[in-house]
């Protein structure tokens, strides 16, 4: 790619300031756009935001370099990645506001033969709908600029390496955009780089999540199953996996992130009649939060009725997945939150050695939390939480750590 090529990255959340950090790293100029200005300081100053392992050395980098930089508005480039959030409406909606908002403050710097690609998951005919949105405003563009998405794929704590490593799809509005795309990915991406057209790369995040959620909601379902059967279901899944065609995932106390948590409600909001399978997977592990929660009040009615007291219950984990900080869509995060509103706060010991500090919970060392508890509630598989000896203690295990 040319040297002189410029890259507006507009969103420099937990994918936008990675990608711009790995793009700097490569010599191509970057603007990374972000409409909180604490976040734009942040990034011009070297720092992070966001927790990611090896992030804030290559930032600081970057930004050393001159290859980096932050700022509240849109500046022209040759290059426009649109990388911010899609969050839902109350009824499950997707919300593309953030993605034409970011689009509508680019089109003014548009010219002939720019490439602008979607990364935002996006409901399937979203990149045709930017595409209007855009030529609504510049007729004059029409044929003359290159349209494209491409959904990443990465796995929080190992980011900067899948974005660099992972295989892409890339499916343009027309051929020729695809190629133009394609091009451009392939000054970061080692993996294959595979053309499609846009609709189809849209779809194919959607179904490669929503895939992993039935999945999961197979293992969820079994689990409560197991539980009503007085069955170890972790020695069950341990057993049916010996089998040479069966590969069952490990239940939780529901599916959170980013992705997995969300991605299917792009798919059943707009095809509800079509999706069952996929809709019945996201009721099955939103429930499972909620049978969580009812085992864990379950425990310390009969707790109380045998000691005539209240427990201290030890609730271990916040985070949506083992040894991260990230809390979004994170089950163990709402069953913590959701039991300190129905008790007293005192009553429960919360355990989150990823995060120095919660916005609405109060959080307790582990050491103390152990020594104060009567009930363990293990929500997440923390290396931290391995070796942590019960005693006579009640012991609730949510994510299968005591069998691992």
């Amino acid at each position: 790619m040319d040297n002189l090529t410029k890259v507006s990255v507009i969103g420099l959340g937990y994918i936008g300031l990675p990608t711009s950090a790995i793009l700097a790293s490569r010599g191509i100029m970057v603007q990374g756009t972000e409409i909180d200005q604490t976040i734009v300081n942040k990034v011009n100053a070297g720092q992070v935001h966001i927790s990611e392992p090896e992030l804030e050395e290559t930032v600081q980098q970057a930004v050393k370099s001159g290859k980096l930089h932050a700022s509240t508005s849109v500046m022209p480039s040759d290059i426009y990645l649109i990388v911010v959030p899609t969050p839902f409406k109350d009824n499950n909606e997707p919300d593309i506001s953030f993605v034409e908002n970011a689009t509508t403050s680019s089109i003014a710097h548009l010219k002939p033969g720019d490439l602008f690609i979607i990364e935002s998951t996006c409901p399937i005919g979203t990149t045709e709908h930017i595409s209007r949105l855009i030529f609504q405003s510049r007729p004059e563009l029409e044929n003359q600029i290159h349209i494209a998405y491409c959904p990443e794929r990465v796995l929080p704590g190992n980011v900067l390496y899948e974005l660099e490593h992972n295989d892409r799809v890339i499916g343009g509005l027309t051929d020729e955009a695809t190629q133009k795309a394609k091009a451009f990915y392939r000054t970061f991406v080692s993996g294959n780089l595979h053309g499609t057209n846009a609709r189809t790369a849209e779809m194919c995040k959607l179904v490669e999540n929503s895939s992993r959620d039935v999945s999961i909601a197979f293992a969820n379902e079994l689990s409560i199953i197991c539980d009503k059967a007085g069955i170890n279901v972790w020695e069950l899944i341990t057993l049916a996996n010996k089998h040479p065609r069966v590969n069952i995932l490990t239940p939780g106390c529901g599916v959170g992130g980013h992705c997995i948590a969300v991605d299917p409600y792009f798919i059943t909001a707009h095809f509800p009649l079509e999706s069952q399978i996929i809709g019945q997977a996201r009721k099955i592990n939103n429930y499972k939060t909620f049978w969580c929660i009812e085992k864990i009040k379950n425990a310390i009615i009969e707790f109380k009725l045998e000691h005539q007291k209240d427990p201290v219950v030890a609730l271990l984990g916040l985070t949506f997945k083992p040894n991260i900080d990230d809390l979004r869509e994170s089950p163990a995060d709402y069953i913590a939150q959701r039991l300190s509103q129905e008790y007293s706060a005192s009553q429960f010991k919360i355990v989150e050695p990823n995060i120095d500090h919660h916005d609405t919970l109060m959080l307790s060392p582990m050491a103390d939390a152990l020594a104060a508890s009567d009930i363990i509630v293990f929500l997440v598989a923390h290396e931290q939480f391995r070796d942590i000896e019960s005693g006579d203690r009640v012991v609730l295990d949510f994510c299968g750590i005591r069998n691992a």
